[in-house]
């Protein structure tokens, strides 16, 4: 790798706001080690560099205590100081909690939550040594409504903004910063992974996840430390969302997260794991939705 251009890591990099994050950062002159589960991923480091990025790419899955340690080694054996981290990936299940796979939702509280902490944990040292760096962890405006049919994800979302808030508070005066990005719903592969398709949010109008990440990276360069992304219609959905109370917010988040064709039947008692209803399994999402 060129020792002369930054470096900067980006997870859910393979597609949606993390593809558009990582392209972000090779436009502007950043070499790149990217991350995410799925084969897309080569093909998304080679568009990379034909941006003029040097680019390793990093096929792990998060989601495991050993992809998160994978990721992290890698970046180390660059030998090159991090500048810049934007962790990106994520997951979620849509539906009724009782009618969904307890080990999907295992596996949002593992990615979401589990891989941002422990990888901000592994890249953050070495920033604060230097006194020098950025982290952006992808939140939602989904984090200031508690969301039904998406118990879990939006709890996600809410530890995650509450994590990158305190966290920056935490690193004041060290030369690091954190920002929190909260998209809206972005035109991504979130909704078919989640099986939400059949939702008013999975219908709707979304926004474009280059907008999103060009808002985000923008952000994340000015030291910013909370940003709602996207179109103004999002913007304003993620401020009205802040400020209006949950009496108001929840059961409009439940108009448009309840599966329009019913309610599957909670899952019966004894279910193997990885044995629920069908199509309500996440893929490994590595971008973001509502």
């Amino acid at each position: 790798m060129n020792v002369a251009k930054p470096l900067a890591v980006v997870t859910g990099a393979s597609t949606g706001i993390g593809y558009e994050l990582a392209r972000q950062f090779a436009v502007h002159g950043f070499d790149l080690v990217v991350c995410a589960d799925e084969r897309r991923l080569e093909t998304a480091a080679g568009e990379l560099r034909r941006l003029g990025a040097e680019v390793v790419a990093v096929r792990a899955d998060l989601a495991l205590y050993d992809g998160v340690e994978q990721l992290h080694q890698a970046v180390a054996a660059t030998r090159r100081p991090l500048v810049a981290a934007a962790l990106n990936a994520g997951v979620s299940t849509g539906g009724a909690f009782l009618a969904t796979d307890l080990a999907d939702q295992a596996r949002i509280l593992d990615l979401n939550i589990a891989s941002t902490v422990h990888l901000a944990h592994r890249l953050l040292p070495a920033m604060v040594d230097v006194g020098e760096g950025r982290l952006l962890i992808t939140s939602s405006i989904a984090a200031h409504v508690p969301g039904p049919y998406q118990v879990v994800y939006n709890a996600s979302k809410a530890f995650l903004l509450s994590f990158a808030e305190a966290l920056r508070d935490e690193l004041r005066g060290t030369g690091v910063t954190v920002t929190a990005l909260l998209p809206g719903a972005t035109d991504t592969a979130f909704f078919r992974r989640a099986g939400i398709q059949d939702t008013l949010l999975g219908l709707g109008d979304k926004d474009d996840p280059a907008l999103v990440a060009a808002q985000g990276f923008a952000a994340l360069m000015r030291g910013r430390g909370t940003v709602f992304a996207g179109s103004l219609r999002s913007r304003l959905g993620g401020y009205a969302a802040r400020v209006l109370p949950h009496a108001l917010t929840v059961p409009a988040y439940r108009r448009r997260s309840r599966p329009l064709r019913g309610i599957r039947p909670p899952v019966p008692h004894g279910t193997p794991l990885g044995a629920g209803p069908e199509g309500v399994r996440g893929a490994g999402e590595p971008t973001h939705g509502p």
